[in-house]
């Protein structure tokens, strides 16, 4: 039987060792390559062929989100599976939207990673308990909309303590056209104004504090 073959990449050195030696040690496994960024891992994927790529997410030079996507667009077959600590929205949907096989972590057990790496290898979708239950919650909340970028621009400028005219000149658009897409905000924030919209988008991770 054909071995399945791995390209590991990970940022820190210990982790690339420690799963190198866990995988090899497993009969139908092979560890082709280590990569130590996305860039890298791109590269790679091209000249070894890996069947999997286990990858991180943020690593320097270029994350994995980018790395998935680039190798997804050039090799196709290739099935890449993330392993990462991060079990957050921001992560996980872009990662699976840019084409993840599936999305594993590292708090998972031996006999997990063994597992989903050879699911991935037929083609199915791997995905951890926790990361599973974040899709399925997702999916059944379909009440609580969606802002648009154009609403999240404007509530960005509210925070910032922005008048209704101020916000309307920024934008180019008129007051008329702030005042709707306020009444929209409040709507699917389930708000009623400015301050409460405000707050209510900071603790959904709409908004962040951060420069």
């Amino acid at each position: 039987m054909d071995k399945i073959r791995l390209l590991i990449v990970d940022d820190h050195p210990v982790v690339r060792d420690g799963l190198h030696g866990m995988l090899d040690g497993q009969p139908d496994f092979e560890v082709v390559g280590e990569a130590g960024d996305g860039s890298e891992a791109v590269n790679l994927t091209e000249t070894l062929k890996p069947d999997i790529v286990l990858m991180d997410l943020r690593m320097p030079v270029m994350d994995g989100v980018a790395a998935l996507g680039e190798i997804k667009a050039h090799s196709p077959q290739v099935q890449v599976l993330v392993l990462t600590t991060y079990d957050s929205d921001a992560d996980i949907l872009p990662a699976i939207e840019a084409g993840a096989a599936g999305y594993l972590l590292k708090d998972s057990s031996r006999q997990e990673l063994y597992d989903g790496i050879r699911a991935a290898a037929r083609g199915e979708t791997v995905l951890a308990p926790a990361v599973a239950a974040r899709l399925v919650g997702k999916m059944r909340a379909p009440a609580e909309e969606q802002l648009s970028g154009r609403e999240v621009e404007v509530l960005q400028l509210v925070a910032e303590g922005k008048s209704n005219g101020e916000i309307a000149a920024q934008l180019h658009i008129s007051q008329a056209t702030v005042k709707s897409h306020l009444v929209n905000i409040f709507g699917k924030l389930g708000v009623s104004d400015r301050t409460a919209a405000v707050t209510a988008a900071l603790r959904k991770g709409i908004l962040s504090l951060e420069e």
